[in-house]
Parts: structure tokens; C-alpha cells; sequence
């Protein structure tokens, strides 16, 4: 059974069966019980190892509407796909509108129908039909000014639309391009270069039963003023009967000591002691494997060459004798 383990891993478990399908195998001599490979059942997770939080919000009603309070970070936090979606969309809703009030005025001024007399002056010069409006905005709104078509002093109304249609832009450029600076500033692909061991181990330090892991940053630029932190999320019940589904326990990785600020030019060891003061101090082996918890280690410093603030966490659980994986 150790051979299958070692071979095929800790997903599968080894299981004996003497049957298959709806009957008895008979066995011939000297033939024992059969064993087979089965797939683990594998639990979902309340963090990945990914960093990855399984968290749905539901049954929200009418408090969805506070997502649209705060547009701004609502379309920061959406993924790229809708980020582009809603960006090459708003755009080119607010291009066809401009262009057409331009066609508007045009027409309503009869000079589609009186643009090639010599002798009148139109509102926009150089505009027949929708696509000149449309390329009249698209040179204005771009300040390419080809000087082909441009604004008259006769048109009062155009010279309105045009203040309306530059206060609009500038607008409408602030937002969206604000927005895809930030989304694209943003620190979250750094974290991708910090690297987490796969496995924590426990084992004696110093003479003192310790849980151990490992961090390192793959990146020649530092991480200012890093700091981390271990969170045990473990269900428990109050003495008053109260159940608490997801309770969050520190775990202490040096916070007396120092220890937990790091100085991450080289992987570093962070160790959790133990003792008394432990949650796992009256754990033993067997029931650090059949305890159901997750430890969530927390990595957080800034970012040296963009002076940001990054927030890096991991998932370690799943006890295999005295290794965490």
C-alpha cells in the first residue's frame, strides 16, 4: 500500500474489494482481496492555493444597486473581457450619437439638400450625408483637423453642440481611460513572482515542535516593509451553543520577535511555534489529518517599482502524516 501511495500520490486512495459489479468474484487459491485505485473526494476549498477566495455572494436583492453606487471600482474589478466589452461599447454608442446630432442639425437646416450651392453657407461645411457627419465629429472629437470640413459663424446651434460635445468627451476619456490605467497598474500579476513551498512541514526547531513553510520572492526589486501573517479558518461551536462556520484564528509567525517583518531578498523559513498558546497544541497527528481547517498565509508589502500596495495570500491544509500540502 506505501509503494501505490508513493507512486500514485496522495489523490487516490488504496481500497480492498472482493466484488465487482453486482456479484461475487470467486477467488482462486492463494488469491486474496483485491485492491484498487479510487479518486479522493476532494473538498472545495474556502481559499485555493491559488490565492483564489471561493466566495459567491447571493440572495443580494436590492442591494445589487450598491455595486452601481461605486461605478468606478465595479468596472475596475471586472475581468479584462468586459473591461474592453464596455470600453470599445461606450465609445462607439456615444460616437454614432454625436455624429448623429450633427446629422441632425444638418438636415433640420436643409443642408444636405443645399450643400453644393455656391452661394450658401451650411452649419458644418463638407457635410452630405451621415458618414461626413460622422467623420466631422471623429476629426473634431480626435483634434485631427484636416480642415476639410469645419464650423461656420451661422450656426449658433453647432457652436452649442460643439462646447456640449467637448465637455462630453473630455468626460467620457477621464472615466474610461482612468479606468484601464488603474486596472492595468494594478499589482496583482506581481504576485505571481512570489513564490509559496508546496508543502509545510512540522518537525522539531530549536527544540520546539514547529510549523514551517517557505516564501521567496523571484524578482531582483524588493518588497518594501513585508509583513505576514497566518490565519487558521476553522468551524467551531461558542460554549453558549452559538456555531460560527468560518472563525478565524492568528496564528503567531513572530509578531513579539519581529520575525513576521520580513526582509525578502532570499526565501525565507517562517516558522509557527507550538505551544500552549497554539491551536494545535491539542491536535494530534490523526486529528490534524481528519480536521477539517485551512491556514491562510498572508504576505503584504509595497511594491518597490511602483510604490503600491500588494496583498498575497495562500492556502496550506491537508495533513499527510507530519506534512502539510
Amino acid at each position: 500500500m506505501s509503494a501505490l501511495r508513493r507512486k500514485f500520490g496522495d489523490d487516490y486512495q488504496v481500497v480492498t474489494t472482493s466484488s465487482s459489479g453486482s456479484g461475487l468474484q470467486p477467488q482462486g487459491p492463494g488469491q486474496g482481496p483485491q485492491q484498487q485505485l479510487v479518486p479522493k473526494k476532494k473538498r472545495q476549498r474556502f481559499v485555493d492555493k491559488n490565492g483564489r477566495c471561493n466566495v459567491q455572494h447571493g440572495n443580494l436583492g436590492s442591494e445589487t444597486s450598491r455595486y452601481l453606487s461605486d461605478l468606478f471600482t465595479t468596472l475596475v474589478d471586472l475581468k479584462w473581457r468586459w473591461n474592453l466589452f464596455i470600453f470599445i461599447l461606450t465609445y462607439t454608442v456615444a460616437w454614432l450619437f454625436m455624429a448623429s446630432m450633427w446629422w441632425v442639425i444638418a438636415y433640420t437646416r436643409g443642408d444636405l439638400n443645399k450643400a453644393h450651392v455656391g452661394n450658401y453657407t451650411p452649419c458644418v461645411a463638407n457635410v452630405y450625408n451621415f458618414p461626413s457627419a460622422f467623420l466631422f465629429f471623429i476629426e473634431t472629437e480626435a483634434t485631427i483637423g484636416y480642415g476639410y470640413r469645419y464650423i461656420t459663424d451661422k450656426c449658433p446651434e453647432g457652436i452649442i453642440l460643439f462646447l456640449f460635445q467637448s465637455i462630453l468627451g473630455s468626460i467620457v476619456d477621464a472615466f474610461l481611460i482612468g479606468c484601464m490605467f488603474i486596472k492595468m497598474s494594478q499589482p496583482k500579476k506581481r504576485a505571481e513572482t512570489l513564490m509559496f513551498s508546496e508543502h509545510a512541514v512540522i518537525s522539531m526547531r530549536d527544540g520546539k515542535l514547529t510549523l514551517m513553510f517557505r516564501v521567496g520572492n523571484l524578482r531582483n526589486s524588493h518588497m518594501v516593509s513585508a509583513q505576514i501573517r497566518c490565519k487558521l479558518l476553522k468551524s467551531r461551536q461558542t460554549p453558549e451553543g452559538e456555531f460560527l462556520p468560518l472563525d478565524q484564528l492568528e496564528l503567531d509567525v513572530g509578531f513579539s520577535t519581529g520575525a513576521d517583518q520580513l526582509f525578502l531578498v532570499s526565501p525565507l523559513t517562517i516558522c509557527h511555534v507550538i505551544d500552549a498558546k497554539s491551536p494545535f497544541y491539542d491536535l494530534s497527528q490523526r486529528s490534524m489529518q481528519s480536521e477539517q481547517f485551512e491556514i491562510v498565509v498572508i504576505l503584504e508589502g509595497i511594491v518597490e517599482t511602483t510604490e503600491e500596495l500588494l496583498q498575497v495570500q495562500r492556502c496550506i491544509k491537508d495533513f499527510t502524516h507530519s506534512t502539510l500540502v
